[in-house]
C-alpha cells in the first residue's frame, strides 16, 4: 500500500482538476480502487502503489490540460484514465495540439489512440480513409488539420464535401432554392468549421474561395490542386461518385475520406462507394486506412455503449 499527496497551485486550479464537489476524484476512486482525501488545494491518495502512481499521473495530466485551457468534463477525465489503464507503467505518449487558436479558444488535440493514428496518417499519406462509428472525431479532426494547414499557408484552400443522400427522410419538397435544399446536408461541416475559425473570418474565407463547402455532385470535372479535401459521410457515395471524387486530387493536395459503413443510406441494391474503394485500394501505396473502434467514441458515454450494443447485435445476426 502507498499514499501520496497531489497539490495544486491554488484553489481555482484545484476545483478544475478535482472537479465540482470532487467529482473527478470520485471517478479515480471507482476506477483505480484508491481513497482520496481533500484539504484545500491538496488531495491525499491512498491505495495499491501502482494505482496511486497512476492517479498522480492522471491528476498531473488534468492540471496540464487545465493550463492549456482545455475542458475538464467527466468525459475528458475518463479518457485520461483510460490511457493510463491501457498503458503499462510508463507515461502514455502525448500528442501536440493540431490547432491551438480555434474559434472556441480551445486547443484541439487527438485524445484517443485511434485519433492519434488518424492525425499521424494525415501527415504521411496523400489519401486517408477514416472508417468507424459516429462520435469518433473523424470529421472534426480532419477539419482541424485542414484549418491548421490553411492558416500555416501549407495549402491554398480547403474543400469540404459530402453526398446529398437522405437518411430515411424525403427533403425534396422542402421550400427554397437548390442552395437552401442542400444546406441541411452540409450543416455539420459548417458547424465544425465555425468552432475552429471565427465566423466572420470563415465567411471571408468562403467569399474569397479559401474555404469551399459543396455537395459531392459539384466536384465532377474539377482538379483540386494545393488543397486539403475532405469527403464526409462517404458511405453514402455511390461507386461512380467515389471514383469521380478520388480522381479529382491534384498536385500538392491531401484528401481525407470519412465514413461509417454501418450507416449506409443508399437505396437497396446500391453498393457503397466507400466499401468498394476500401477493397479496391487496400494495396495501393500512398493510401492510409484508419479504423476507429467504439473505444474512440467521444460523445456522451452512452453513445459508446449504444455503438457496442449495435455491433454485438450485428455480429449475432451474422453468425450461422
Amino acid at each position: 500500500m502507498d499514499e501520496q499527496t497531489f497539490t495544486c497551485e491554488d484553489s481555482a486550479t484545484a476545483v478544475r482538476v478535482f472537479g465540482g464537489n470532487n467529482a473527478h476524484l470520485r471517478l479515480l476512486e471507482a476506477e483505480f480502487g484508491v481513497d482520496c482525501r481533500v484539504w484545500g488545494p491538496s488531495v491525499s491518495i491512498g491505495g495499491p502503489a501502482v494505482a496511486v502512481q497512476r492517479c498522480m499521473r492522471v491528476l498531473e495530466r488534468l492540471r496540464q490540460s487545465s493550463r492549456r485551457g482545455e475542458g475538464l468534463h467527466e468525459q475528458d477525465v475518463r479518457l485520461v484514465m483510460r490511457e493510463f489503464l491501457t498503458a503499462a507503467d510508463e507515461e502514455p505518449a502525448r500528442t501536440l495540439p493540431i490547432l491551438t487558436h480555434s474559434g472556441s479558444r480551445r486547443a484541439i488535440t487527438p485524445r484517443t489512440p485511434g485519433q492519434r493514428d488518424y492525425v499521424a496518417a494525415m501527415g504521411r499519406a496523400d489519401l486517408v480513409f477514416g472508417v468507424g462509428p459516429a462520435g469518433t472525431g473523424k470529421s472534426y479532426l480532419a477539419v482541424a488539420v485542414a484549418v491548421s494547414r490553411l492558416l500555416d499557408h501549407r495549402v491554398s484552400r480547403i474543400v469540404l464535401t459530402r453526398p446529398a443522400v437522405e437518411a430515411g427522410e424525403k427533403l425534396g419538397f422542402l421550400p427554397g432554392d437548390l442552395e437552401q435544399k442542400i444546406n441541411p446536408y452540409l450543416r455539420p461541416m459548417y458547424d465544425a468549421l465555425h468552432e475552429m475559425v471565427d465566423p466572420a473570418r470563415a465567411r471571408a474565407m468562403m467569399a474569397d474561395g479559401s474555404i469551399e463547402v459543396a455537395p459531392l455532385a459539384f466536384m465532377r470535372g474539377r482538379t483540386l490542386k494545393n488543397s486539403f479535401v475532405i469527403l464526409d459521410e462517404a458511405q453514402n457515395a455511390t461507386c461512380e461518385q467515389m471514383k469521380m471524387f478520388l480522381t479529382r486530387l491534384g498536385e500538392g493536395s491531401t484528401c481525407v475520406v470519412n465514413g461509417d459503413i454501418t450507416q449506409i443510406d443508399l437505396p437497396p441494391g446500391r453498393t457503397s462507394g466507400l466499401v468498394q474503394a476500401l477493397s479496391i485500394l487496400r494495396d495501393v501505396p500512398g493510401i492510409s486506412v484508419v479504423r476507429f473502434s467504439p473505444a474512440d467514441v467521444l460523445r456522451h458515454p452512452l453513445v459508446q455503449r449504444i455503438v457496442e450494443a449495435y455491433e454485438r447485435h450485428g455480429a449475432t445476426r451474422e453468425d450461422p
